[in-house]
């Protein structure tokens, strides 16, 4: 990389670290679902009349926006509602990686070399050491976040069966699927009453922490992760990526207040080194991120 690259690289990773803390702090003010649903009217407008549409069907379009962007980011924003802290959030949200080659090597037959899987294991028993750390009352929410990060992996899978190319237009047209269902469920779980009183008492908080999200995180982090990858090896920008946990629980600790506990530290050391391993060994090998080039939660 270029000493141009690398810092923004660098930018990058710090953006999507960020999203965590300021999903949590724009949330205090707005049911999660609607949270979710406002952040992809805001990726979608106007980028939509401004990206052109990539060359896949209208099912893939529709597959993966209901499975890396719908399902993932409703998840998310119930976890963090739920009271997961945002760094951590991002950390467990990793779970992806390892789901992902499981699922390709299950699904689409392909093959997981030996180290790549010890690395994944290696991962798994962290994230079972930052569960064991969480308590009874933590694994609600930390279970949600699972299922955020297995949906992810799914999204990830139909991209790689499909042969979708990846890119901001991708990014964009799959959001078409993703704000009426999220609005909709909002409207069934939390109540018309409650919807309408928080669209209608909308702050700075949320339309502030909606922008950073939508068009900062989103389509400048975006932006910059696909340039580097026209520019550079996939595998070294994959390696700025795995900066996001540790960057997001670092300011989570220094914005919030959120101090993680020896269990948690112990637990993200582990799963990191694992998340390491598994990925970068894993994108070497294909030449190509494991991490899908599309709308991962950042």
């Amino acid at each position: 990389m270029t000493p141009r690259d690398t810092g923004l690289a660098a930018l990058m990773a710090l953006i999507w670290g960020s999203n965590f803390v300021v999903i949590e702090w724009g949330l205090q003010d707005v049911p999660p679902l609607l949270f979710a649903a406002m952040r992809f009217v805001l990726v979608l407008l106007p980028a939509i009349f401004l990206v052109p549409r990539p060359a896949v069907s209208w099912r893939v379009l529709a597959t993966v926006g209901l499975t890396v962007s719908l399902g993932q980011f409703s998840m998310l924003y119930l976890a963090l509602h739920l009271g997961m802290p945002s760094g951590m959030a991002a950390l467990v949200l990793q779970v992806q990686v390892p789901l992902t080659i499981v699922i390709a090597a299950v699904v689409l037959h392909e093959r997981v070399a030996p180290a790549v899987a010890i690395g994944v294991g290696v991962a798994v028993v962290g994230l079972a050491v930052v569960a064991l750390g969480r308590g009874a009352a933590g694994l609600l929410p930390f279970a949600v976040t699972l299922l955020a990060g297995l949906s992810w992996a799914v999204g990830n899978v139909v991209v790689r069966a499909k042969g979708v190319p990846g890119g901001l237009g991708l990014t964009v047209w799959s959001s078409l699927v993703v704000p009426l269902p999220l609005l909709a469920l909002s409207l069934l779980v939390d109540g018309p009453a409650t919807v309408v009183d928080a669209l209608s008492g909308l702050g700075w908080r949320p339309l502030l922490s909606t922008a950073w999200t939508a068009v900062v995180s989103t389509l400048v982090g975006y932006g910059i992760f696909y340039s580097l990858l026209h520019r550079n090896p996939s595998a070294t920008v994959v390696s700025w990526v795995l900066a996001v946990p540790p960057l997001a629980i670092l300011l989570a600790w220094v914005l919030q207040g959120d101090q993680p506990s020896a269990t948690d530290l112990v637990g993200a050391g582990i799963a990191m080194t694992g998340l390491a391993a598994a990925q970068l060994l894993q994108a070497r090998a294909r030449r190509a991120p494991v991490l899908p080039e599309v709308v991962p939660a950042r």
